[in-house]
């Protein structure tokens, strides 16, 4: 299992701030944006294309990026 946590506009589509999915042993970004799609449908896919994953201490954007326990999907923010 590895919880994901949502940030900002992607928190927004999908409809919760958290949510823990049933990935396996060894799972990648990739792997998680494809459950993502399958999940809440391709449109999904664009919003999560732009994002960075922060696993464990890495900000990563790197689709073979291996998950762990928890990742938090962070959508590009805007401010000053």
């Amino acid at each position: 299992m590895v919880e994901v946590r949502y940030f900002a506009a992607i928190a927004d589509a999908v409809g919760k701030n958290t949510e823990s999915l049933d990935l396996p042993a060894g799972a990648t970004v990739a792997d998680l944006r494809a459950t993502l799609a399958a999940t809440y449908g391709s449109d999904i896919d664009g919003l999560v294309g732009v994002c960075a994953f922060l696993i464990g201490d890495e900000l990563t954007r790197d689709p073979t990026a291996m998950l762990r326990d928890r990742v938090d999907v962070l959508p590009p923010f805007a401010g000053g």
